[in-house]
């Protein structure tokens, strides 16, 4: 396999909300909306927005909603300003606040938002990364 990803596909309760939540309150420009799905170019990656239960039907499992999932998104960003900035954007209307901006043990700063369907996103400065 060829170290790369393509695709994060998030399945969603209601398109329509994940659809405002994402290009109105994070700012993304669809690339393609579609009846069942939206996709956004993220740089090489692209994010698809997909209604859950026939993403699950898609992939041939339950479509039980269980929990954590053990997966979180990050979007790096220029400053620890940026990360309060988009933390209140993000939790201001349909996402969630789920834990504020503060220092991180690594050097940086960080924060944690829930999108409508509780998909976990960190917000990060990182002095070690560069943003390209």
């Amino acid at each position: 396999m060829e170290p790369r990803v393509s695709f994060i596909t998030l399945g969603v309760a209601d398109l329509a909300t994940s659809l405002s939540f994402y290009r109105d309150i994070l700012g993304l420009v669809p690339h393609k909306v579609l009846p069942e799905v939206v996709f956004f170019n993220l740089g090489s990656i692209r994010l698809a927005l997909f209604p859950r239960d026939l993403l699950a039907a898609d992939a041939g499992v339950a479509d039980d909603g269980g929990g954590f999932r053990g997966v979180a998104l990050a979007h790096n960003v220029r400053s620890p300003a940026e990360v309060d900035q988009l933390l209140a954007r993000a939790s201001d209307k349909l996402g969630r606040l789920i834990k504020s901006g503060r220092p991180t043990s690594w050097g940086g700063y960080a924060g944690y938002f829930a999108d409508p369907d509780g998909h976990l996103w960190e917000v990060a400065w990182n002095p070690e990364f560069e943003i390209i």
